[in-house]
């Protein structure tokens, strides 16, 4: 009995399910903000946070430095001591996932933020690379 490859590699692609739609697997949750007087609160942090796989104090120390304004934490909302716009914030969050979160070799999410002496690197799961990463 002989096979003749090419034609049961057709006959198997054949078989498998079409993909009908393509699907982001990581995605940034959308900022949730309120603007109270002089203030500018992220509702949603800790889903942000939760999401980008990082510790909530790095991302904070992140946004104070690049929006350079002081803030703080009440509970899980992250507050600024200045107005900012929906659209500014999820910039900035943005920017951040891109230094900080994806992988600079196989642009994978799939990463760890670890410390060796003084230096930050961004360790890869998917792919393995680490590669360094600027101290906020």
């Amino acid at each position: 009995m002989e096979f003749d490859y090419k034609k049961l590699l057709e006959e198997a692609m054949e078989k498998l399910p079409k993909k009908t739609e393509f699907k982001k697997r990581f995605e940034i949750p959308q900022v949730i903000s309120e603007i109270q007087g002089n203030k500018t609160l992220i509702k949603n942090f800790r889903d942000i946070v939760s999401a980008l796989r990082r510790e909530k104090e790095y991302l904070a120390k992140y946004l104070f430095k690049e929006l350079a304004v002081p803030g703080s934490f009440q509970g899980d909302t992250l507050i600024f001591q200045s107005k900012f716009s929906k659209e500014i914030l999820q910039k900035k969050i943005e920017e951040y996932a891109k230094e900080f979160v994806f992988c600079k070799v196989c642009g994978e999410p799939d990463t760890k933020l670890i410390k060796e002496d003084r230096f930050l690197f961004i360790k890869c799961e998917a792919c393995g690379a680490k590669t360094p990463a600027r101290v906020v």
